[in-house]
């Protein structure tokens, strides 16, 4: 069972959002796992059907296409669940699970998420959130790829990085993730040179400082007014 304190958990994941009856229920039901930072929790492809619970850490979540192209899903945290649509309907991962950090996380089959659910209906709402809103999530992409060219993309990534991930030092709002640039470009469908441009523009213009991967923020209140801009914008065509 983790012993990690709940106050880790991020707002609006599936733990954070369990009773803490429910939460004790699915890491009394798991095994208490970590993984290493480049660590693979489970294959685009694989058969298996366990559940993975991420107590603190980052994972990525990738897609492979058929000529060896890769696009980046999501970014999950501390609280939220991997690995569910396996777990749920017997088919074959969908796609890749990477550890972007060192992770401690909750590991459950299949069969003992399943029970939990049965006896725990507040578990069963929780993941019924958890999946609509994964899917909000793919369709606001899908929409925002679709009516916005790949400059406005990054900086509504960024700003989303920012809201999920930022950190906040005596410079700024860190965002606390070892992305590279092709991570970003694979995240918003486009290229590393268009990755490149726009975050030279937002460090001329005082927005951000970038290391090796790394960005600090340095005007937040800026980058969600362009931000904003990037989404009303969207919303009206």
């Amino acid at each position: 069972m983790s012993t990690e304190p709940d106050g880790d958990l991020l707002p609006g994941t599936f733990l954070r959002e369990l009773p803490p009856d429910g939460r004790t229920v699915l890491r009394q039901a798991g095994t208490a796992r970590r993984f290493r930072a480049g660590a693979v929790l489970f294959h685009q492809g694989d058969p298996s059907r366990h559940v993975v619970l991420i107590e603190t850490g980052w994972a990525k979540i990738t897609v492979s296409g058929r000529h060896g192209s890769e696009a980046l899903l999501a970014i999950r945290g501390a609280g939220d669940i991997v690995g569910e649509l396996s777990a749920i309907d017997g088919r074959p991962r969908f796609a890749t699970v990477t550890a972007l950090t060192p992770i401690s996380a909750t590991v459950l089959s299949a069969e003992r998420l399943e029970q939990c659910m049965d006896a725990e209906g507040p578990i069963a709402r929780a993941l019924l959130r958890h999946l609509a809103a994964n899917l909000r999530e793919s369709d606001r992409r899908r929409a925002l790829h679709g009516a916005s060219n790949g400059d406005a993309r990054v900086i509504g990534l960024l700003q989303e990085l920012v809201e999920r991930n930022g950190v906040r030092t005596g410079e700024g709002i860190m965002i606390n993730l070892p992305l590279s640039q092709k991570d970003l470009a694979d995240a918003v469908a486009a290229s590393r040179e268009v990755v490149a441009r726009t975050m030279r523009v937002l460090r001329g213009r005082q927005v951000v400082v970038t290391r090796r991967r790394q960005i600090v923020v340095l005007r937040p209140d800026l980058l969600h007014s362009l931000a904003r801009s990037v989404s009303m914008s969207t919303d009206d065509r």
